[in-house]
């Protein structure tokens, strides 16, 4: 499976949220609103999440080996540190 385009959307406002990403692979599946997030240890991304009738947060699409994992989030977390200062934010902020 090939990652063939990622878009990033820059987040305006502070915290520990910095931009949504949109992953595109083999260029026909898409996955939107993986999250690129400051923690204390620098920045990773967290896929997309819904909150379930219990108050958790369970992922909606995610790897399923730590060796994808790893591919994902460093080829995000590249192109995000390519980009970032080139981004403009999104004004409708998810």
């Amino acid at each position: 499976m090939e990652i063939t385009d990622i878009r990033i959307r820059k987040v305006t406002t502070e915290g520990k949220l910095k931009a949504y990403v949109t992953v595109t692979f083999d260029n026909c599946f898409v996955i939107h609103n993986v999250k690129i997030i400051e923690g204390k240890s620098g920045v990773f991304i967290a896929m997309p999440s819904r909150k379930t009738r219990t108050g958790e947060y369970k992922d909606v699409a995610h790897p399923i080996t730590p060796e994808f994992r790893g591919t994902l989030q460093k080829t995000i977390l590249d192109e995000y540190e390519r980009v970032k200062d080139q981004i403009v934010p999104d004004a409708r902020e998810d």
